[in-house]
């Protein structure tokens, strides 16, 4: 017992020291913080293993691991680890592809080597013996305590959660642990109690969120590269502008929950990060939600498994009425694409708006253009190639879609946008400009579009689900009164 408490005394404090180390190389670096949990995850471990060296050493590493996943994440998409990425973990498995390309070999051999070693030095070295086992229950669990008073004290920065500035502040497992904390205490929004918007026009409502979908003129900042299908919708356009997203290279459910929802970062606090896990508790204000069912029909499409970001559950509650997943579309022809591809998705929009029983509303969500994308040694819009490639189907998508919705006889809204730009080594890389381009056009039932006054606006996603609401009530305002469509040229009415 004497030799297990000279153990405790001065190993406790050594493991405790270099865990806050390993915390504080978490970037962006600042201080770390010492809370309670970081020995207590060592006494745990140590009521697993009986070993104090052991257990020390296991909460050393899975720290460390945790530092350097924050910080690979941090130099591919621009911010550190979050406690809702840990939602993702089945996804990982699931789809290894999305995750793993962004690790380089050396980084992976460690952290697969790492976990390797710390399993299997435990399952060598650990003891049957029970009083360093008893020893680090009970001080595990006054850690535990301690950190129930500590947390408590620390503020992560609000209303709307900065995670650069937390980590900073705080240091990684702190920000990670307030966090958590402060987004378990949210509170689900008061119901929307708006009438709903009626569609007895009949008119067709048609949203696409394209993958990666960017200006290259913004991102190279080369003219050459400009999009045709962008450009016509641009002069087409009602409204357009700057999409201002708050992910970069990932987070498409942020985008997508932005549009859809139409809350905002300051009305989500801490629930920004991942705004899908507590949707369900928003579905009152859902797009497909604030319209009149009996005059509306609504398909949710996008050909990959629904069960990421739990949508097969979440968009029937939000209010569609059909989902159009993977199983609707062939696969990809060996050599076409790894995904299935924009042509199809378009295929499948016009298919379905030939339904003109009721009015219609159809969200399409793409992937053609999710990465990874082959590496280049190419600098610059150079080593983007393959993005570029991929991207001008997107665009050919859009301008197909303008040309043949309007044909449908019915007053039809088209938007289109990117849910975030692509992360792509040495081409595009996290910065502080992350916006993508936005397209709002209308048409008249006889297929003329209602051109805008040209002014560029720039919104969030949640702003341009407003913009979405308004140019639907316009529709039908419109188609109700049977008026004369403009021509191009003419301004439309804009919303407030």
């Amino acid at each position: 017992m004497t030799a297990l408490l000279a153990e405790l005394v001065l190993g406790a404090p050594l493991f405790a020291i270099l865990v806050i180390a390993a915390d504080a190389c978490a970037a962006p670096r600042g201080r770390a913080f010492p809370l309670p949990r970081r020995p207590g995850a060592t006494l745990a471990l140590l009521l697993v293993t009986g070993v104090i060296g052991l257990a020390g050493i296991g909460a050393v590493a899975m720290v460390a691991a945790l530092s350097l996943i924050s910080n690979i994440k941090h130099k591919v998409l621009g911010e550190p680890l979050q406690f809702s990425d840990l939602s993702l973990i089945v996804a990982v498995f699931q789809h290894p592809q999305f995750y793993v390309s962004a690790l380089r070999p050396w980084q992976m051999a460690v952290l697969l080597g790492g976990f390797a070693g710390v399993v299997g030095t435990l399952a060598v070295f650990a003891t049957a013996d029970a009083a360093p086992r008893m020893a680090g229950a009970v001080i595990a669990a006054a850690a535990w305590a301690g950190l129930r008073i500590v947390l408590p004290r620390l503020k992560g920065t609000t209303p709307v959660p900065d995670a650069e500035a937390d980590v900073q502040r705080l240091g990684l497992i702190a920000c990670l642990l307030v966090h958590l904390r402060e987004w378990r205490r949210s509170a689900d929004p008061a119901p929307c109690t708006a009438a709903p918007v009626a569609g007895r026009s009949g008119q067709l409502v048609v949203i696409v969120q394209c993958e990666s979908f960017t200006d290259p003129v913004d991102l190279f900042g080369d003219p050459a590269l400009a999009l045709p299908g962008l450009e016509k919708a641009r002069r087409l356009a009602w409204q357009a502008g700057r999409l201002l997203v708050s992910g970069f290279g990932a987070y498409t459910m942020r985008t997508e929950y932005g549009v859809l929802f139409g809350r905002g970062e300051a009305e989500l606090g801490p629930r920004l990060f991942n705004p899908f896990l507590t949707a369900g508790g928003e579905t009152s204000w859902a797009l497909p939600n604030r319209l009149d069912r009996h005059d509306w029909r609504s398909w949710f499409v996008h050909p990959h498994d629904l069960r990421f970001y739990g949508r097969d559950r979440l968009m029937p509650q939000s209010g569609f009425g059909a989902l159009v997943g993977e199983a609707s579309f062939a696969p990809p022809a060996a050599g076409e694409a790894r995904y299935v591809t924009d042509a199809a998705i378009a295929d499948k929009i016009i298919d379905l708006a030939q339904d003109r029983s009721q009015a219609g509303l159809i969200y399409a969500v793409t992937i053609e253009n999710h990465g990874p994308w082959p590496r280049q040694d190419k600098g610059g819009s150079g080593a983007a190639e393959p993005y570029l490639r991929l991207l001008s189907h997107g665009d050919a998508m859009l301008s197909r879609l303008l040309d043949e919705l309007p044909r449908t006889e019915r007053p039809v809204t088209v938007c289109f946008f990117g849910d975030h730009r692509p992360s792509i080594p040495g081409a595009s890389e996290p910065g502080a400009e992350r916006h993508t381009p936005y397209v709002l056009v209308r048409f008249a039932a006889d297929g003329t579009p209602i051109v805008g006054d040209g002014a560029e606006r720039d919104m969030t996603p949640a702003e341009l689900h407003h913009a979405i609401l308004a140019a639907i009530r316009l529709g039908e305002a419109q188609g109700q009164q049977n008026a004369v469509a403009q021509g191009p040229g003419q301004q439309a009415v804009k919303p407030a």
